[in-house]
């Protein structure tokens, strides 16, 4: 099911928590869903779900609003809130019963669909405990189970891998993927190797506008205005080689890495390149160029610099 959001603005008294963004979603695509705390990530997963009620601008599910057919969009989505509800004091197996009827599971189908979350979450060894007894972990786990306990063709995760420790993080970063190829899925978290690693676009909001939409390698490539160079210059005095890379026209900034390994990060002014300028800064003075290496801009360094201000 695609998902199209037009003009979608929430506010909560004076203030825009999503201020006018337009997006979709295709089927088979995975969106990471990026920002700071209070960038209004969570409101928005909130307004496609239905959970709170869109007021201003529209979502659309499958061609339908959801302002008109709300009760039946619903029935297609599963979601996992930012703070897992859980009812701790039920046991694993009997809570994804629960979650199955609430989702109007069909009676008979029911234990074949908690096997098969038991299965795809990791729960078996703890399938027979309450909910209470389980680590943060594996309550984020049994969050999943019930996201996904009604074979939703749309999952809306919020923070979905909090709690979990690498290897947990892993397995549930491929069953994401898995889910991926069928479904349309909105993953928002905070750890962005994660994002480049599981989603096949990324969105970024800041202070509820849109300010980033692409994938990894098309945002890296929008950012790579500048160049950077890491360098180790050999056989000069740290401080004279600094001041002399300083003095390049091309550089704009240059910061020292390491100084008792005389290495040295480059930045060059937008749109132009210091690598001719450095080679012929050390042959001019006698200095070993060991090493030029060109940095590829990482994503945690775009996100910050689309997210300070």
């Amino acid at each position: 099911m695609n998902i199209k959001i037009q003009n979608l603005t929430k506010r909560y008294g004076v203030q825009k928590a999503v201020d006018d963004i337009s997006f979709e979603v295709k089927t088979g695509e995975i969106l990471g869903f990026l920002g700071p705390n209070g960038a209004g990530k969570t409101t928005t997963m909130k307004l496609i779900t239905n959970f709170l009620e869109v007021q201003e601008g529209d979502i659309s599910i499958d061609g339908k609003s959801i302002k008109n057919h709300a009760e039946t969009l619903k029935r297609h989505i599963g979601y996992l809130p930012e703070h897992n509800p859980l009812y701790i004091d039920m046991g694993v197996l009997d809570y994804l019963g629960f979650c199955a009827a609430l989702q109007q599971v069909p009676k008979q189908a029911i234990p074949e669909r908690i096997r098969e979350m038991v299965r795809l979450c990791g729960l078996d060894r703890e399938k027979h405990k309450r909910i209470s007894e389980l680590s943060k972990g594996y309550r984020q786990r049994v969050g999943l189970a019930q996201a996904m306990i009604h074979d939703p063709k749309i999952l809306i995760l919020d923070e979905p891998t909090t709690g979990l420790d690498p290897n947990q993080i892993v397995e549930i970063r491929e069953l994401i993927r898995q889910l991926g190829q069928q479904k349309t899925v909105i993953l928002s978290t905070h750890i962005l190797p994660e994002v480049e690693a599981t989603c096949d676009r990324i969105l970024i909001i800041n202070r509820g506008k849109i300010v980033a939409d692409g994938t990894s390698a098309t945002l890296r490539k929008q950012a790579q205005g500048k160049e950077v160079l890491r360098v180790r210059i050999e056989d000069g005095d740290s401080e004279t080689v600094f001041s002399a890379l300083q003095n390049i026209y091309t550089t704009e900034l240059v910061d020292i890495l390491d100084k008792g390994n005389h290495l040295f990060e480059v930045q060059s002014v937008t749109d132009m390149s210091s690598k001719r300028e450095v080679f012929q800064l050390c042959a001019k003075n006698n200095w070993v160029l060991t090493e030029m290496t060109p940095l590829e801009t990482k994503l945690e360094d775009i996100f910050r610099d689309l997210t300070l201000n």
